[in-house]
């Protein structure tokens, strides 16, 4: 295998709160003759309009993709109020991207057409026809479209053997408006699918900190549609819950969550239902899908930092040090570091393993949407082909 030259993968970031100033300092570092393609995540702080026409302006004939988010990860660890972007040299990768809008319509028929035309185009590229061992997907979501659950599960049963992992869009806990970016323009109720061919090593990796204790809630009563649960065992759901992880329910907020998390339980492995906040009437509205008869399991908090150290870890002595690690990190994982006064810890963690990425609002793995994750992609500085 040889090594990939320097510019394969660059990454940026910028923490100006001018909009052009911000995409002035991203593309000082990152235009060179042969970048190809470039990926964002950025606050929902800037001006979007401006922040899309500065981009627009500087990255001219550039393809680029991005959403907002809960945070970010730059070169330095965890971050907030800034924009944070990777350019791919197109000598050894190709990225095909495409935009799905009005997602409640999305079905079987679209994604089959998304995705030849994505296999079409990446088969023109440096790997040639795309397969598992070349290719990978990424998609970004509006993180309060509600809609991932259906979007990724038809979107994954035309994949075939190609990996998809993704997150969806943040908006610094404000809950008002999420957004991805394509073609010059930021887009609520819409998705981006990323086709990323390439002839360098890479691995796609999920993983959590949580392992799973006895006690049980059932749910009673909830609104599928609006992920809301109004009863647990039969009473308002907020204050079964409260009973459960031993908080007054006037005492309930995002620490709670993260630290205190329920999961569901899917051929013997477990899926975290992360909770959003508590509603007027009692219900708890959650990040993720949930629906009558499910039973939430509570699930103890491990150390985040010990797990993704090791996963991260075991990757490297395969594929050697990372060029690049892709994460999208589940924002009640920064909540729960935040309150163990660990942020500075996980930053270092970070920047030893070369992450660029965001916190999300629900993490995208082979057609799940999960919480409480961390889910990437390492991309090896060795190629395979």
């Amino acid at each position: 295998m040889n090594a990939a030259p320097a510019n394969a993968v660059l990454t940026s970031f910028s923490s100006a709160t001018d909009e052009y100033i911000a995409a002035d300092e991203l593309a000082s570092s990152l235009v060179h003759p042969n970048l190809g393609f470039v990926l964002f995540f950025c606050s929902v702080e800037y001006d979007l309009d401006r922040l899309a026409q500065a981009l627009q302006s500087r990255f001219q004939n550039v393809p680029i993709s991005g959403c907002t988010s809960c945070g970010e990860i730059t070169s330095q660890g965890y971050d907030r109020g800034s924009i944070v972007a990777i350019g791919f040299d197109r000598r050894f990768f190709t990225v095909g991207q495409r935009l799905i809008e009005q997602l409640e319509r999305f079905d079987l028929a679209d994604a089959q057409q998304l995705t030849d035309s994505l296999f079409a185009e990446c088969s023109h590229g440096v790997a040639g026809t795309p397969n598992t061992n070349n290719t990978f997907v990424l998609t970004l979501m509006d993180g309060l479209s509600v809609s991932e659950e259906m979007v990724l599960a038809t979107l994954n049963a035309v994949l075939g053997s190609i990996t998809c992992f993704g997150g969806s869009a943040g908006d610094e806990y404000r809950l008002n408006g999420t957004y991805v970016y394509s073609n010059g323009r930021f887009c609520r109720d819409a998705a981006i699918v990323l086709m990323v061919s390439t002839q360098l090593d890479f691995e796609v990796l999920s993983t959590h900190h949580l392992s799973p204790q006895s006690q049980k809630l059932v749910v009673t009563d909830s609104d599928p549609e609006q992920r809301r649960v109004l009863s647990l065992n039969a009473e308002p759901a907020a204050q079964a819950y409260a009973r459960l992880v031993g908080v007054p329910v006037e005492e309930l907020d995002d620490v709670t969550f993260a630290c205190s998390p329920l999961a569901v339980r899917i051929n013997g492995r477990y899926y975290a239902r992360a909770i959003q906040r508590v509603n007027p009437d009692m219900s708890l509205s959650f990040y993720c899908a949930v629906e009558n008869g499910i039973v939430l399991t509570a699930m103890e908090t491990g150390s985040i930092l010990n797990e993704l150290d090791e996963k991260l870890g075991a990757i490297e002595s395969r594929l050697g040090p990372a060029w690049l690690t892709l994460g999208c990190d589940c924002c009640l994982r920064y909540t729960q570091l935040e309150a163990e006064g660990l942020v500075d810890a996980a930053s270092a963690l970070l920047r030893r393993y070369g992450v660029i990425g965001f916190s999300t609002y629900g993490e995208h793995v082979d057609g799940m949407h999960l919480n409480h994750t961390f889910t990437g992609v390492v991309i090896g500085r060795k190629q395979r082909l």
